[in-house]
């Protein structure tokens, strides 16, 4: 069995302040933790890590670990000294069941059960912090622009800067700010909006034209989620024609685009000049007798 130097392996001095300790225990456990990290070795650096922590953060169980490291050095064959009980030292840290493994033989001997109970306890895992869950709604506006909101769960607020374009699904990750270390995980929910639909990173909205717009073409203006354009119709449009913004929609890799919807608007006439000229139009066109009902 060889001896564990824990203030290494958590990169801090003995001098170093808990406070101090419990920080870069949660930086480097941020840092390996199976679930997020790309490192090859990142589930063993996870469990010497919560191991080191373990020993560490009591302070009883330090004080007694700091007498044993006055003369002993990482990598050296090592044998609890004689007469050392860990009864005094081992009780209260926390236990789980986390997949990085059980304590090493080193932490055992000196503050787990296998030091009070012999070679028959059971050996345990330190506890993964664990992650807190939560469904963050945000408008399309909000999901459009992107940037930093705060938000509240659980009476404890969390600062999040919101990547522009973000879609319903999809999680923001707020690594070691859980309650005990854990990660802060938000699903994002985009709100219905009153006026326009998400398809994808796709926006569609609608317009209201005129006939005289839709059969002669011309311009109108058009709100977007980045604020208002002008749109060239084009001249014979119908009802319900899409007219495309390229890329202004969700802002993304490529990013979405803008659709326009015709919504044809007839002007009720309020005056005899309205209706006379509605009567020249159905003229020119032949549409003055009754239509026929559709089959």
């Amino acid at each position: 069995m060889q001896f564990h130097d824990y203030y290494k392996e958590l990169g801090v001095e003995p001098t170093d302040s808990d406070a101090t300790i419990k920080q870069a225990y949660r930086r480097l456990a941020r840092k390996y933790h199976p679930d997020v990290s790309k490192e090859a070795d990142a589930e063993t650096r996870f469990k010497a890590i919560n191991e080191a922590w373990e020993a560490l953060r009591d302070k009883d169980r330090r004080a007694a670990y700091d007498q044993l490291r006055a003369g002993h050095r990482e990598g050296q064959p090592f044998r609890p000294p004689p007469g050392w009980s860990s009864g005094g030292h081992g009780g209260g840290f926390d236990r789980g069941d986390v997949d990085a493994g059980g304590f090493s033989d080193f932490f055992e001997s000196l503050f787990g059960d296998r030091g009070v109970r012999g070679q028959g306890a059971r050996s345990h895992a330190p506890r993964a912090p664990r992650s807190l869950r939560a469904t963050v709604a945000l408008s399309l506006e909000q999901s459009f622009a992107g940037g930093p909101q705060r938000i509240t769960i659980n009476d404890r607020t969390y600062d999040v800067r919101i990547p522009a374009g973000i879609l319903s699904g999809q999680t923001i990750r707020l690594a070691g700010q859980a309650p005990g270390g854990g990660d802060v995980l938000l699903e994002i929910a985009i709100a219905a909006h009153p006026r326009f639909q998400l398809e994808g990173r796709d926006v569609i909205g609608r317009v209201a034209v005129t006939p005289w717009q839709a059969a002669l073409g011309g311009q109108v203006h058009v709100e977007t989620l980045g604020g208002q354009l002008s749109l060239s119709v084009p001249a014979g449009s119908q009802a319900g024609r899409r007219l495309r913004l390229k890329g202004r929609g969700l802002p993304g890799t490529p990013p979405g685009d803008h659709y326009v919807v015709l919504d044809l608007r007839v002007p009720a006439p309020t005056t005899d000049a309205q209706g006379e000229a509605y009567r020249r139009l159905a003229e020119a066109f032949g549409e003055t007798a009754t239509p026929k009902p559709a089959d």
